[in-house]
């Protein structure tokens, strides 16, 4: 396509500074009318795309043995039906060396090929095109055998990396134009080629990880002969029938990364050398700097994108914290990107695009960035799924195969609500309503269903079970539903739980789901009379209630239960004590912390979160990192925990650093190992246990008083499941009653765990 032709279609403006979504209200929404620039056909290489939206590559934990394929080929299939245009895999590896752990994927032989050809039919049978991602993981392979473009070590790798000779490099370029045939052989419309997130090939283009001396090393232009001789290789073999993109790595984010213009020079080169696409990375997996977090404005790099997008004429596409239409939309009609590539945002719903075409936004189920069973399940060896969505990854897995995916337009139809339930939103009709929600296939048989618990299981639980075609009362004893998503919305970088929350409660009216708050339900008023039961099934998702601690002071006035905070019903002092240091006593000490512009469910300002994070804001330093300005905390905190050791230790994988981080830089003051004594108008009394001694080492304890003007408790919660003891009482099968989320296991409060179990336990019913 040529360059004044892309212009017309994606039109362009002066690049800002900073992206042109990011001050766009992330709730805002679409009026009819739809989104032109995003369903406005493009051209790839020879392939005619009938939108701008890129399914982008997320290792889904299925891709390593021949025997999941069809699991995989069954998730793309499901996304591909409900409108992706174009989908890019997770990784598969050239070589054996380049696996990112031992037994990983790989596009190396004939039955490699032939196995892939179940995931390339489904796809195709679909409608849909898909590429596969190449990535050779350097010295991020799991494996005492890294090798990379030099001899070094990742920050988050024990293993010092070899460096690759001379004619290994060489023959590892040969390793992925034979991988590109085979991706070939299998029906693929051609490879994506993954030269950023510091896999290899970042490792080659960058001088943080290159101090080669030999002609893939020392200048700019020899760092990157090793990408172009890839992309050159794949061309030259594979003809001009055949995709070529390059995840292009635009912002390194770690220290002696690319400059900007050296990201430009490889984006021009691997024009020349052939590429029909560019596709967006942004920061290393081992940068310092979160990059995919919800806490990271949206957008949040799209300029880095509308940069490369000015010295090349094939199309680039922008990615990274881009998970809703209006957002898309404006980055293509700022001419920042000529397509916007999602991942997470499939997961949580495989009929994105069809919703959006349909002017169905409000539909879509969000994906809020939390992580916690994309990355962190990644991160574990786990298979990928999604918080918001539990059968994404399981399409084909008992209970969820019962589920049910999306049908026409993306959409299955929806059983017509009660006709006691006749209330829509004001401008949509019944029918609007119920084509536009997609959870679940239908029941066997309708059945009366109660819901007791207006939190995130009871919400899920309730629109699934709806969604199926029961009979739905939800009831919630307090004036409002939301649970701990009520809370989760108001700590800072969380902000987006609003939206599941919004998601949640905004499907329940046009699925018929009678929603009563401010009841408390009994066992009299769910079981009915003998023989004429109320409710056919009780799923009981009460949750959880604080856990009450046994400390001389615990009543006086200063002391807080960390809902009271949360909500801001409880406004603290200036110095405050947080007991208990887990997943809610770091929130809550997030929340004390933050500066007043981003406290209480706003949203960050992209600038005051680069100067926050060290990011610069032009991208002209090296690695685009520059000295980190956050603003003042609004308080000192003290967080405290009973047992020894790293404070923030079992948070999440991929945003635990994020927490600790942040707390480190707004001075939040750590203590482990204590002991709670009492409270009194001295503060809070503790006593702290140490390990003191070189040789030999022997504990100590010493009195510490902290003088604090207020205390959160924080430590922990207690299951509130007495219903279910009482349902039972009253005669109600076990099997009629479903205990789910905080009311079966209370534990760190676990979202993710909660709507998977009520969403399971809904499969189970009719």
């Amino acid at each position: 396509m040529s360059d004044a032709t892309r212009r017309q279609s994606a039109p362009s403006s002066a690049v800002p500074t900073t992206a042109a979504a990011s001050s766009v209200p992330p709730t805002a929404r679409s009026g009819r009318g739809g989104y032109p620039r995003l369903f406005s056909p493009w051209r790839v290489g020879h392939l005619s795309l009938p939108n701008r939206v890129v399914m982008g590559s997320m290792h889904m934990g299925l891709e390593d043995s021949h025997d999941d394929l069809p699991r995989l080929a069954e998730f793309y299939a499901e996304r591909a039906r409900g409108g992706a245009g174009l989908i890019v895999t997770g990784g598969f590896s050239p070589n054996r060396l380049g696996r990112l752990s031992p037994g990983a994927g790989m596009l190396a032989s004939q039955a490699d090929a032939d196995a892939h050809r179940v995931v390339t039919d489904a796809v195709h049978a679909e409608g849909g095109r898909v590429l596969a991602q190449l990535l050779h993981a350097g010295r991020y392979a799991k494996s005492p055998l890294q090798v990379s473009a030099s001899r070094t070590r990742a920050p988050i790798s024990p293993v010092t990396a070899f460096a690759l000779p001379t004619a290994a490099v060489r023959r590892t370029v040969q390793d992925f134009v034979r991988a590109a045939g085979w991706a070939h052989r299998a029906g693929y419309d051609g490879v994506e080629v993954m030269a950023s997130e510091g896999y290899l090939i970042n490792q080659f283009l960058a001088p943080a990880t290159n101090h080669r001396t030999d002609r893939y090393g020392g200048t700019a232009d020899n760092r990157r002969r090793f990408l172009e001789e890839i992309v050159s290789g794949i061309r030259q073999a594979a003809g001009n029938d055949f995709v070529i993109s390059v995840r292009l790595s635009m912002v390194d984010l770690v220290q002696d990364g690319q400059t900007q213009e050296e990201v430009l020079d490889v984006a021009r080169a691997v024009e020349r050398c052939g590429a029909d696409l560019i596709n967006t990375g942004i920061g290393w997996h081992e940068a310092r700097v979160p990059t995919i977090v919800t806490s990271v404005p949206r957008a949040a790099f799209a300029a880095a994108t509308a940069r490369v997008r000015e010295v090349v004429d094939i199309p680039v596409s922008a990615s990274n914290r881009i998970t809703l239409p209006h957002t898309a939309e404006q980055i293509l009609e700022a001419g920042q990107a000529d397509a916007v590539t999602m991942a997470r945002p499939f997961l949580a719903d495989a009929a994105w695009v069809a919703k959006a075409r349909a002017d169905h936004e409000a539909a879509i189920t969000p994906c809020i960035g939390c992580n916690q069973a994309c990355l962190d399940h990644v991160f574990s060896g786990r298979t990928v799924s999604c918080l918001m969505n539990p059968r994404a990854g399981r399409e084909t897995e008992a209970p969820y195969d019962r589920l049910g995916g999306p049908v026409a337009l993306g959409m299955p139809e929806v059983p017509a609500a009660p006709a006691s339930r006749p209330t829509v939103a004001a401008g949509r009709t019944r029918a609007d309503a119920e084509t536009a929600d997609h959870t679940t296939g239908p029941a066997e048989g309708r059945r009366r269903v109660a819901v007791v618990g207006g939190g995130p299981a009871g919400l899920a639980a309730a629109h699934a079970a709806a969604a199926r075609g029961h009979e739905v009362t939800l009831f919630e004893a307090t004036g409002q539903i939301g649970g701990q998503f009520r809370l989760a919305r108001r700590i800072p970088g969380k902000e987006e739980f609003a939206e599941a929350l919004a998601h949640f409660r905004d499907r329940l009216d046009p699925l018929g789901v009678d929603v009563r708050t401010g009841v408390r339900a009994d066992a009299a008023m769910l079981v009915g009379q003998a023989g004429k039961p109320a409710y056919d099934h009780v799923v009981v998702a009460t949750g959880v209630v604080p856990r009450e601690l046994d400390i001389p002071g615990i009543d006086r006035p200063e002391v807080h239960a960390y809902p009271d905070v949360v909500d801001g019903t409880v406004t603290c002092g200036d110095t405050v004590a947080v007991i208990g240091a887990g997943g809610i006593g770091v929130d809550v000490a997030e929340l004390l912390t933050a500066p007043a512009s981003h406290a209480h469910g706003a949203f960050q300002d992209l600038q005051d979160w680069q100067a926050e994070w060290g990011v610069d804001p032009d991208f002209a330093e090296r690695g685009a990192l520059t000295s980190r300005r956050p603003e003042a905390p609004a308080r000192t905190v003290h967080l405290l925990q009973r047992s020894p050791g790293k404070i923030g230790a079992r948070l999440g994988a991929t945003t635990g650093w994020v927490h600790r981080a942040a707390l480190k830089a707004r001075g939040v003051v750590k203590h482990s190992g204590v002991r709670y004594v009492k409270i009194d108008d001295d503060g809070l009394h503790v006593d702290v246990t140490r390990t003191v001694g070189t040789w030999r080492k022997r504990t100590q304890v010493s009195r510490t008083v902290l003088a604090v003007s207020d205390v959160v408790v924080c430590a922990g919660q207690e299951s509130e499941a007495s219903l279910a003891a009482e349902l039972r009482a009253a005669g109600m099968p076990d099997e009629r009653i479903h205990v789910v989320g905080g009311a079966l296991k209370a534990g760190e409060i676990d979202a993710k765990r909660a709507i998977d179990e009520a969403v399971r336990a809904v499969a189970t019913i009719g």
